[in-house]
Order: C-alpha cells, then sequence, then structure tokens
C-alpha cells in the first residue's frame, strides 16, 4: 500500500519537522505501507483563509497526481482541511483529511470535544469545518493560541520549546475542561507532532489527541475497504464526480494573474 501525506509545509521550511514527521510516519503504519511525505512551495506561513484556499488549490492538483501515479490513498495532513470536499469530486482513491479523521474519531473517545488551534485567526474556520461535519453538538469549543505556522515549527527538536508550548496549550485547554470538554484536540499537524512525544498527554483527566495515527489508521483501513468491497464516498450529492474535461480545465488554468 502507497500512500501520499501532502503536508502543508515544505521541506526547506521544515525540515525538523519533516524529519520527525517521517520517523512518526515509520513507526504507525503497518508492515507494507509505505507513506510519502509532499510539500507545498510556498508553503502555508501565515494563518488566513487566503492562504488556506491557495494551498488548497495545490492539494486538490496533488490528489489528481497522486492517484495518477498509483498512491492507494491520500491524506490532507492539514487540519483545516480545505478543499477536501472538492477533492473527494476529483479523485477515486480515498482522502482522508487530519481535521475530519480527528474529530470523528474523537466522537468515539468523548461527548464534548475541544479544539485548540495554534493561532485566533483559524478559529471561524474551524467553526465552519464543525458545522459542515455535523458535529455542532459535539465540538462545543474551540480556542487559540498565538503561533504563526513556521514559528511553531522552531519547537520541533526542541525539548524546551516543547514544555512552554505545551504550557500555552493548556492555559488554553483548561478553560474548556471546566466547561465540560472532555477530549482535545490540537488542531493542527504540527502541534500533533510536537505533542506525540508526551505519552498519555492530558489535561486534567481530559485526553490530548494526536490525529496523525488516526488519519494514517483511516487510510489504510480506506483502502483495504475498498479493496474487500468496493466501497468508495457517494457520487449523489457532495462527492458527484467532476467531467475529466473539468478537471484538466483545472490543472491547466493559471493559478495566478
Amino acid at each position: 500500500m502507497k500512500i501520499w501525506y501532502q503536508s502543508y509545509v515544505d521541506y526547506e521550511n521544515g525540515a525538523a519537522y519533516w524529519d520527525a514527521l517521517k520517523a512518526h510516519l515509520d513507526d504507525i503504519v503497518d508492515e507494507g505501507t509505505e507513506v510519502h511525505i509532499k510539500g507545498i512551495t510556498p508553503f502555508d506561513s501565515y494563518a488566513h483563509p487566503v492562504v488556506e484556499w491557495r494551498c488548497a488549490r495545490e492539494m486538490m492538483a496533488q490528489a489528481v497526481q497522486a492517484e495518477r501515479e498509483g498512491y492507494d490513498a491520500f491524506i490532507v495532513g492539514h487540519f483545516q482541511d480545505s478543499g477536501l470536499y472538492e477533492v473527494r469530486s476529483m479523485v477515486d482513491i480515498p482522502v482522508i483529511a487530519l481535521g475530519e479523521a480527528s474529530m470523528l474519531h474523537a466522537c468515539q473517545l468523548g461527548q464534548h470535544i475541544g479544539l485548540i488551534t495554534i493561532n485566533p485567526r483559524f478559529v471561524a474556520g474551524h467553526k465552519h469545518q464543525i458545522r459542515k461535519y455535523g458535529l455542532e453538538q459535539r465540538v462545543t469549543g474551540v480556542h487559540g493560541m498565538t503561533f504563526e505556522p513556521g514559528q511553531i515549527l522552531s519547537a520541533i527538536g526542541d525539548e524546551t520549546r516543547l514544555h512552554e508550548v505545551a504550557a500555552l496549550f493548556e492555559e488554553q485547554a483548561k478553560p474548556l475542561v471546566a466547561d465540560g470538554v472532555d477530549i482535545l484536540i490540537p488542531a493542527g499537524g504540527i502541534p500533533m507532532l510536537l505533542f506525540s512525544q508526551i505519552h498519555d498527554h492530558r489535561v486534567g483527566d481530559a485526553p490530548v489527541i494526536n490525529g496523525i495515527p488516526i488519519a494514517v489508521k483511516s487510510a489504510e483501513m480506506a483502502v483495504k475497504l475498498r479493496q474487500l468491497t468496493g466501497l468508495g464516498v457517494s457520487r449523489t450529492s457532495d462527492f458527484v464526480k467532476a467531467p475529466p474535461e473539468v478537471i484538466e480545465e483545472f490543472l491547466n488554468h493559471p493559478k495566478g494573474l
């Protein structure tokens, strides 16, 4: 099984993150599964919807490339999941998204879920995500720390910075737990990877989820279910397949003015 893992950081600007992510992925995959990390340039360096959609367009094009190159599944390794529904209408291989997979799995572990994003500018987008996934009654709180994506990368491989970021995370998490949240999700692949170094990470009695293995295992399961039963996304509504000429037009249209 071969899986394309789409990071929204490129190796040039996130070498320590990529190296740590590769080691983490190698530790969690099933025997025989290969996960290849791919990046986006320019990378997602500023928390804003305009950047999200610029990266989403690149992600969608790369998913088509992944399918054409024979990959069995595609992981959107970026919690905001921008472009997720659109890309599922473009390819037939399973597309698993870090945000969606993390939130759906969290529903099996607790009744009330809280997200903590790296920057308050992401909060509105996460609330749109929650509504789109129909999880308003389950994901009941979204708080934000005050990092840009590039800044939090500096904590990878730095134990002092790890504890500083964990303390800032806990500062945002405690009010959520006090309000009844019983599962906490760091809303980003970078903080998830960072906190994977903390065994049995909890704030009070509330577990802190690492969604990276959840997304990878979901992708492996989706591939196996497709092989066993033919199961794939519905083509009746949100994920109606775009005609080939429409996909080609999307791929070939200039990205900028």
